[in-house]
């Protein structure tokens, strides 16, 4: 089988955009102190380019059994395919053993291929921060060193005891408190002390909360069931007495009693249609004539 890489096209449309986008996410700093790193540890030179130094797997699996002695007992230095795949296999069974997290590994094609090299970097850069936090010294700063596990035990009396106290996600009452407040029912005087106003009200005077009588009046207003004028003193009318109606009790000036009699018979007739013919002049009124004043 040969040695060289295996061959693959080029990338179009998703493809392509999904790999410069990984490719955007490549440090090229961080491949610099690593390169630092593993060559201070190992005392091999990767190369001017980094993926092709690494690729073979000879490098990584010596780096493992620096930071654990034994991790990878044989390294494959055949310059075939298969081969260096092993060693890269191989490599990453060692990180695991190692205590890497499962979320920080990489594929063996990421770097036989350069799929993926962004992932390869985050995988060691984990993996010298998990040599720092087991107490490596190295020369390179690093990596980040992992928190240790802080686990306590508590005996059944104490867990018990921490069901009776209610959870912040319940409430707190530690932003709160009742100062100032005064008992229910009691007289809350609207005044503050530190304005220097008028000292607090005595308990006959009615405080605001209960209304305000400096808004409204009794002015000219008169006892109930007293006789109210309609006139208006502005106008210049003059003041009904006693005697004169109100107009509330209704209305005379647009009628009158010219014309009635009271007691007195009325003439059904009506002198415009029945003429003073024969009638009049003593002539005895044929039947179906209108009787004159005073006739039956």
């Amino acid at each position: 089988m040969s040695s060289t890489q295996f061959n693959k096209g080029p990338s179009y449309g998703l493809s392509a955009e999904v790999k410069n986008r990984l490719l955007s996410k490549y440090d090229p700093q961080k491949e610099a102190e690593l390169r630092s790193w593993i060559e201070g540890l190992t005392g091999l030179s990767i190369g001017p380019d980094f993926q092709k130094g690494l690729k073979d797997g000879i490098i990584l699996c010596t780096l493992m059994n620096k930071l654990q002695p034994g991790s990878v007992p044989k390294i494959n230095r055949s310059m075939q395919n298969w081969h260096q795949l092993e060693n890269l296999s191989n490599f990453i069974k060692a990180m695991v053993s190692y205590g890497m997290n499962p979320v920080d590994l990489f594929e063996a094609n990421d770097l036989f291929e350069s799929g993926n090299m962004t992932q390869v970097q985050v995988s060691l850069l984990a993996l010298a921060g998990k040599a720092k936090t087991k107490g490596l010294q190295s020369d390179v700063d690093i990596g980040v060193k992992y928190s240790e596990k802080q686990q306590r035990n508590f005996d059944d009396a104490t867990m018990k005891a921490g069901q009776c106290v209610i959870g912040l996600q319940m409430g707190t009452n530690k932003c709160a408190s009742q100062s100032g407040m005064t008992a229910y029912g009691t007289r809350r005087h609207l005044y503050d002390p530190k304005n220097h106003i008028l000292p607090p009200m005595d308990h006959s005077t009615i405080s605001l909360q209960m209304g305000t009588n400096k808004c409204a009046s009794q002015v000219g207003m008169t006892a109930p069931g007293t006789r109210r004028h309609i006139y208006d003193t502005k106008l210049g009318t003059d003041k009904c007495d006693n005697s004169s109606m109100s107009l509330q009790m209704g209305y005379t000036q647009g009628a009158n009693q010219s014309g009635q009699v009271f007691g007195l018979g009325r003439q059904i007739y009506d002198p415009k249609y029945c003429p003073q013919g024969p009638a009049a002049d003593g002539a005895p009124a044929a039947a179906g004539d209108c009787p004159g004043p005073g006739e039956s």
